[in-house]
């Protein structure tokens, strides 16, 4: 049952700012991906839609916009990969290698 009363802070993370301990996070939650499910759909402050698949922390809930770059960083993690880093370093995550074969058709 959820409460009712959930002052957790409410953040919405793009690949750019993603950190090892969300990531972490991620992995952790969906350690064979994520699914159709799993997407959250919602329109941001410049009444743009988002998809995003949601992780919490016990002060806050991140929504992690989906993308192919979080889908195939997820396939290829490895915690060693972020030892020399703090949790909370947006620089630890890089972008990973993408064939243009991989990129995601649109569904609109």
């Amino acid at each position: 049952m959820k409460k009712v009363n959930d002052n957790r802070k409410r953040v919405i993370v793009d690949f750019k700012k993603l950190t090892p301990e969300i990531l972490g996070l991620l992995v952790e939650k969906y350690p064979d991906g994520y699914d159709e499910d799993h997407i959250i759909t919602f329109r941001n402050a410049k009444n743009e839609v988002v998809d995003a698949v949601q992780v919490d922390t016990e002060d806050t809930k991140y929504l992690v916009k989906v993308s192919t770059k979080l889908v195939k960083t997820m396939e290829n993690y490895d915690e060693d990969d972020y030892e020399d880093y703090d949790d909370d370093d947006p620089d630890a995550v890089q972008d990973p290698d993408i064939e243009p074969s991989e990129e995601p058709e649109d569904f609109d």
